[in-house]
C-alpha cells in the first residue's frame, strides 16, 4: 500500500459510465431491467484492471420525486454493472456514485484489522465530593510508515475520490414506455419476473422505491399515507411502542412527538441523547418508550444505571398483539470488529425468539443502517463500507426469524435528498409511514 501513489487509484472523473441498450424492441418499458456499464480509471485515465471500488447507484426523476436504488455488481476486472428495475413511466435518470476507491477500501479494512478501537471512552467515577475522571484512548497512533499515514488521507477527500459522481460516457438517462400487458403479469410488483430470453445477469430486486415522493414497497405490502394526527393516533390507538437502539430510533421518537401533539413525554430525569423516554397519550391509551442501545455508544455522559442491553430489555416485555417493537443498532459499532456486532446481534436474535414464543402476536420491526454524509474523520470511523457491512450481517442474522425491516439503506439511497446519518425528515416521514403501514396493514382511519 505504501507504494500505491494517489494517480495510480480509482479517480471519479476519468471513470465512466454508459447506458447499455435493451434487448428487445430498442426501447424500454415498465417492468424491464435497466442495466449500466461502469468502468474505472485511475487520475492518469489508464483503466483500472482489479475491482473494489465502493459505488453507489440510482435511478431517479426530479420532476416526478421518482427514485430506486440500484444492485452493483463487481466483475474483479476494473468494470462494473449497475441493474435498475423500471418501475414509473417517463426520464428515468442514472447517477453513479463513487464511495471509495479501491485503495481507500483496503486501508479501511487495515484499520479494522490494525486499530479496531479508534474512538475515546471516558468515564468519571464520583465518590461524596471526590470525582476522578479517567480516559481510554486507544485512537490512532502514528504510522510506522509515515507515507502511508499519508496517503491514507489522500485517499479519502470529498472533492475528489469520496461520495463523488461519476460522469457518463454518453446519454445518462432513458425513456420508459408504459407497455406492461405484452409481459402477461398480473401485479405491478414483481419487476423481477422477467420473460426468457433477456440478459442472464443477477437480477436487482429493490426493497421498493419513490413515486410523486412516497415510498411504494415492493414486497406486496401497501405502504399507506400517515398525514394527519388523527390518522396516526387512530393507528397507534392501544398501543405500546417500544423503541430501542441508536439516535436514529431516537429520530423516530421525536417525529412521534412532534407529531402528536396529546403525546405528552414525562420527566425521566434523562440526557438528551441518550434517554431512557417515556410518553404518554392517555386519551388514545398510547404509550411509548425509547431506551439507548448499551455499549458501544458514542453519546455524551450516561449514568451506568441507565446502560441497559436490548437483549436485557425484551426480556422483561409482556409483549402480544397491542404491543410493538422497533429496533435500530449498527452506527456506533463501526470502529469495532465486526465480530462484536455479530456477537450483540446474535443475543438480540435470541432474545427476539424468545419473545415471539412467548407472545407470538407481538410486532417487531428493525431499521437497517443507511449512508451518511462522510468526512476524513467520519470515514476513517464511521464510513458507509463499515455501515455496508454491519447492514448484510443484520439481514442475514434476521432473515428467518419473523420481524419487519425499514430498509433505511434503500430509502435514504434512492431519495433525492442528500444522505445524512439522521435522514432528512421527508425520508423519516416516508419511514414512519412504513412502520404505522406494519402496524395498521389495512389503515381503515386515513
Amino acid at each position: 500500500m505504501s507504494h500505491i501513489s494517489l494517480n495510480n487509484t480509482s479517480d471519479p472523473a476519468h471513470s465512466t459510465f454508459t447506458i447499455l441498450p435493451p434487448n428487445r424492441g430498442g426501447s424500454w418499458h415498465i417492468g424491464d431491467q435497466l442495466e449500466v456499464l461502469i468502468k474505472m480509471y485511475d487520475f492518469h485515465g489508464h483503466p483500472k484492471k482489479s475491482g473494489g471500488d465502493f459505488l453507489l447507484a440510482r435511478l431517479h426523476n426530479p420532476s416526478l420525486y421518482a427514485g430506486v436504488a440500484g444492485h452493483v455488481l463487481d466483475h474483479g476486472n476494473g468494470s462494473y454493472t449497475a441493474v435498475f428495475s423500471l418501475l414509473w413511466e417517463g426520464r428515468a435518470q442514472v447517477e453513479v456514485i463513487l464511495v471509495h476507491p479501491s485503495e481507500g477500501v483496503t486501508v479501511l479494512q487495515k484499520l479494522t484489522k490494525d486499530q479496531p478501537d479508534r474512538i475515546y471512552f471516558r468515564s468519571l467515577f464520583r465518590l461524596g465530593s471526590v470525582e476522578k475522571n479517567t480516559t481510554w484512548s486507544p485512537t490512532l497512533k502514528e504510522d510506522s510508515d509515515r507515507t502511508y499515514s499519508q496517503l491514507r488521507r489522500s485517499f479519502f477527500q470529498s472533492d475528489l475520490n469520496m461520495k463523488v459522481s461519476i460522469p457518463d460516457s454518453g446519454p445518462s438517462h432513458i425513456q420508459v414506455l408504459n407497455q406492461m400487458d405484452h409481459l402477461n403479469r398480473s401485479a405491478f410488483n414483481f419487476p423481477w419476473d422477467y420473460p426468457a430470453g433477456m440478459r442472464n445477469t443477477v437480477k436487482t430486486k429493490p426493497t421498493g422505491y419513490y413515486y410523486q415522493g412516497a415510498w411504494r414497497s415492493l414486497d406486496g405490502s401497501t405502504v399507506h399515507q400517515f398525514n394527519t394526527i388523527t390518522a396516526i393516533s387512530q393507528c397507534l390507538k392501544n398501543k405500546v411502542l417500544h423503541l430501542y437502539g441508536d439516535s436514529t430510533i431516537r429520530q423516530w421518537f421525536e417525529y412521534f412527538k412532534k407529531s402528536l401533539p396529546d403525546l405528552k413525554e414525562f420527566d425521566l430525569q434523562s440526557t438528551n441523547q441518550t434517554g431512557p423516554f417515556l410518553a404518554l397519550d392517555y386519551a388514545n391509551n398510547i404509550l411509548m418508550t425509547f431506551h439507548s442501545h448499551g455499549p458501544p455508544i458514542r453519546f455524551g455522559s450516561m449514568p451506568v444505571s441507565q446502560l441497559r442491553y436490548i437483549a436485557n430489555k425484551l426480556d422483561h416485555v409482556v409483549g402480544g398483539t397491542r404491543t410493538v417493537i422497533v429496533i435500530g443498532i449498527w452506527s456506533h459499532f463501526s470502529t469495532f470488529p465486526i465480530e462484536v456486532y455479530i456477537r450483540r446481534l446474535l443475543n438480540i436474535r435470541k432474545a427476539v425468539v424468545r419473545m415471539l414464543k412467548r407472545a407470538p402476536g407481538t410486532l417487531v420491526i428493525i431499521r437497517t443502517a443507511n449512508p451518511k454524509a462522510l468526512t476524513l474523520y467520519e470515514t476513517l470511523t464511521n464510513s458507509d463500507w463499515y455501515s455496508l457491512q454491519r447492514d448484510k450481517v443484520l439481514r442475514a442474522i434476521f432473515k428467518r426469524v419473523k420481524v419487519r425491516l425499514v430498509d433505511a439503506w434503500e430509502m435514504t439511497l434512492a431519495h433525492h435528498l442528500p444522505h445524512a446519518l439522521h435522514p432528512h425528515p421527508p425520508i423519516v416521514k416516508n419511514m414512519i409511514d412504513v412502520i404505522l403501514s406494519y402496524i395498521c396493514p389495512t389503515a381503515d382511519n386515513l
